[in-house]
């Protein structure tokens, strides 16, 4: 009865759409974050329902009055053919698979996604190039997560637990020296590790009311190898630098960051629904990643034998978002969802504050089968590239160039396709 009067309060694609919406407007979140870790699915009161879904998400960040204050290599806004502008993002995909089963008391979640990524790729010909060329990340995480509920007052506690295996990989590009066809590094990494995730829910079915509360554990990437190709940078411009002109195989270690989200949900009134998240993710956790060849017994920022590093220099992510999602009627529904994330930058990089609105329609054809389709846009909030002081060891970082950035406009368009049995 309770399963009943919840369609009968919101329509099957109702709170669907809620999720969709949420996805859209954090897919383009501060860090390196992407999909991050959705267990939602695990809700869903049908027996069996699996679920693949895809977003497509398209920032455009555009950075001007790019000035390079590395003196080793030009500087580079003073030689002809580099430019003081550049597009310092890429539009990319965000897939997730997910199937889910239910008995009794007792649901479980198979999942697939890519929690974290990045996309940049402004080229060699602009006068940041001796920091960014072209860098991908890309991640991919498979997962398993269980539920198990009990009668409590007038609704239903639910404790949740999983855990998660994360493969990281991906490289960066930057031009050492500014020779014509040539010159530019190469940094390649492949990590893996394993994750938990703990949690509680409580549930009343008669209102629509959920609270969850979900922390995921930090994936420990305590290998991450890979390869140091500088075979484009001669060893005659350096004599003394054995690495150049040749591969080095490399080694660090890092982490994907901890996070901690509460949602919530509840009917207000017939055929409509409110909903809410807080998140917070660990970005502060990646600061300076030095890399070292294979075997340094401790390879640190100050290291003698650091090769090179990945400064982030990021700070704490924190995202809330708030929205409303109506029934129209039997098959239609739709909702609408506004997002606040605050940017990691310290000024290492152009991840400010995003403002995001964000909606979508949800078409339930049979009790078996939705189709969802939503769309976002928002805005990359203006600031500026330059110096900043780690908050791990105190250190003054330096890109290499500073650069100014305006309000900027990201957009995104995500369907999914939801079968249940």
């Amino acid at each position: 009865m309770n399963n009943l009067r919840l369609k009968a309060l919101l329509g099957a694609g109702c709170f669907s759409l809620a999720l969709i919406g949420t996805a859209m407007s954090s897919a383009h979140a501060g860090g390196l974050e992407r999909g991050g870790y959705d267990i939602d699915l695990l809700f869903d009161p049908a027996p069996v329902t699996g679920e693949v879904t895809g977003t497509y998400v398209m920032p455009q960040r555009n950075l001007k009055n790019v000035k390079d204050t590395d003196p080793s290599d030009g500087p580079l806004n003073l030689i002809p053919g580099f430019s003081n502008s550049a597009r310092d993002t890429e539009s990319y995909w965000v897939p997730s698979v997910g199937i889910k089963a239910g008995m009794g008391p007792v649901d479980c979640l198979v999942d697939y996604g890519q929690p974290i990524g990045a996309s940049s790729n402004p080229g060699r010909n602009w006068a940041g190039a001796n920091s960014n060329v072209n860098t991908q990340v890309k991640s991919e995480a498979v997962g398993g997560t269980c539920s198990y509920k009990m009668d409590v007052g007038k609704g239903q506690l639910r404790f949740i637990g999983g855990v998660f295996h994360e493969d990281v990989s991906g490289f960066k590009e930057q031009l050492v020296a500014p020779i014509p066809g040539a010159g530019i590094g190469r940094l390649d990494l492949q990590g893996d590790g394993w994750g938990w995730r703990a949690g509680v829910a409580y549930e009343i079915p008669d209102i629509a009311l959920r609270a969850s509360l979900v922390y995921n554990s930090a994936v420990k990437l305590d290998s991450l190898d890979g390869t140091l190709d500088l075979t484009q940078v001669p060893s005659a411009l350096n004599p003394l630098n054995p690495f150049l002109g040749k591969v080095t195989n490399v080694s660090g270690s890092s982490e994907v960051p901890d996070s901690l989200e509460l949602k919530l949900q509840s009917g207000i009134a017939p055929g409509w629904l409110a909903f809410g998240s807080i998140k917070w993710m660990n970005w502060s956790e990646l600061q300076s990643i030095p890399f070292c060849p294979s075997g340094t017994p401790s390879c640190t920022t100050t290291s003698p034998l650091r090769l090179t590093s990945l400064d982030l220099l990021y700070r704490d992510g924190w995202t809330v978002s708030g929205g409303i999602g109506h029934k129209f009627n039997d098959q239609w529904s739709g909702a609408a969802i506004i997002t606040w994330d605050r940017g990691t930058s310290t000024g290492l990089s152009a991840q400010t504050d995003t403002w995001t609105l964000s909606g979508g329609v949800a078409y339930t054809p049979t009790q078996n089968i939705e189709l969802r389709v939503g769309g976002a846009i928002g805005v990359l909030t203006s600031g500026s590239i330059h110096t900043a002081v780690s908050s791990a060891d105190g250190l003054t970082y330096d890109n290499g160039y500073t650069a100014d950035f305006g309000n900027d406009l990201v957009t995104a368009l995500s369907t999914s396709f939801k079968v249940k049995w």
